[in-house]
């Protein structure tokens, strides 16, 4: 890939934030099940946190390509944290693109250095792949809306402090769907007991009930309608972060298969000196550049301005598959080894699979995928 020099420091820069402060913490977080707040605020301290924010609020503003090199890194470290970071970042990319600019001037401020927290609460219990089936409300009252509904797989559910919310002006018209902001302590919002997850364990995963939840008119981001098409432009950017923290995760797994490789003896040689185990690490290696170079493409393309739509379903489909098979092949050349906590591969296995899941399963991005090849 050709990195500017910009981008080859900010890579440096989260690469050794990641490797050197959150990567340590990663084993911990996931045994307790608790989110690693003093990465977050590493995050804040290195300017991280207002990745996607414009420059005027005092974000970094970055294009595409280096907010998929920061997903990356940060994988390379926790998942959990990165996905922390990209569900913050689709919610300040939210309120930076359809806010008005009062809205903007009160959130983002505050949000680029990392208090409060964003969440983005489009899923529900019954609508996962299929949101134009949430049943989700927002009523006009006045100058108000007032929010009735459930939310489910709330990233940052627990620790946020604002939530992009998409609901339904009309109950029974799938094309009223609509997005809010909604502060975090608005009366008649509570949140749910934390998953107990496979995997993404440090994550906090919630979900969100909206009882008689009232908001006022101007935190409304899109008129009635154009809240699930505002959804889906950002969650192309959003599969694009998936995809590179993806590839964060399989780099970190081959990293570790390689290293005991070479350490392990068995038969009086290294196990690096079996050709099987070559074979493995050559087909980890050839699968985690092809995942890379597919996120870039598709990062390009929307920096662009392209329709990047098949180009990052792509590249979500085949580096989340990768980083199953890579994790899975990490674990094989530990041999049983790689299914104790001892070791960190048996928890890459089990966080790669959720990259195949949030923000559109691999059987959507294939969907995707064939509907441009058809079109």
């Amino acid at each position: 890939m050709d990195l500017s020099a910009a981008q080859r420091a900010i890579r440096d820069t989260v690469r050794e934030f990641a490797v050197e402060d959150i990567r340590p913490k990663a084993a911990d977080a996931d045994r307790e099940q608790s989110f690693p707040e003093e990465c977050w605020d590493g995050l804040a301290d290195i300017d991280i946190t207002g990745l996607t924010t414009p420059a005027e609020y005092g974000g970094f503003d970055a294009d595409k390509p280096t907010y998929a090199l920061v997903n990356e890194e940060l994988a390379y470290g926790s998942l959990a944290v990165a996905t922390a970071l990209s569900v913050h970042c689709l919610a300040t990319s939210c309120i930076a693109q359809f806010g008005s600019e009062a809205v903007q001037d009160d959130w983002l401020p505050e949000m680029v250095d990392g208090r409060p927290v964003g969440a983005f609460a489009l899923s529900e219990p019954q609508a996962g792949s299929n949101p134009r089936e949430m049943s989700t409300t927002a009523r006009r009252d006045g100058d108000e809306y007032v929010i009735n509904g459930e939310k489910q797989w709330i990233t940052n559910g627990k620790r946020s402090g604002v939530v992009i919310v998409f609901a339904k002006a009309d109950p029974d018209d799938p094309d009223s769907i609509t997005q809010f902001l909604v502060p975090k302590d608005t009366e008649g919002l509570t949140v749910g007991e934390k998953e107990d997850k496979l995997g993404l364990r440090a994550s906090d995963t919630t979900p969100l009930q909206f009882d008689g939840v009232r908001v006022p008119e101007r935190y409304q981001l899109t008129e009635e309608g154009k809240g699930l098409a505002a959804a889906l432009s950002i969650l192309t950017t959003g599969r694009v972060a998936i995809a590179a923290q993806a590839v964060g995760l399989a780099q970190s797994a081959l990293d570790e298969a390689l290293d005991y490789a070479k350490e392990r003896e068995q038969f009086d040689q290294p196990i690096s000196e079996f050709q099987t185990i070559q074979h493995k690490l050559a087909d980890m290696a050839t699968n985690v550049q092809a995942a890379r170079l597919l996120t870039w493409n598709a990062a390009k393309q929307l920096e662009r301005g392209e329709d990047a739509r098949a180009a990052a379903s792509m590249a979500k489909y085949f580096a989340s598959e990768t980083a199953v098979e890579v994790a899975n092949e990490a674990i094989q050349i530990h041999g049983g080894y790689g299914y104790t906590t001892d070791y960190p591969v048996e928890r890459f296995y089990r966080d790669a699979k959720v990259t195949t899941i949030y923000e559109g399963t691999s059987e959507i991005q294939q969907n995707i995928i064939a509907q441009d090849l058809l079109e």
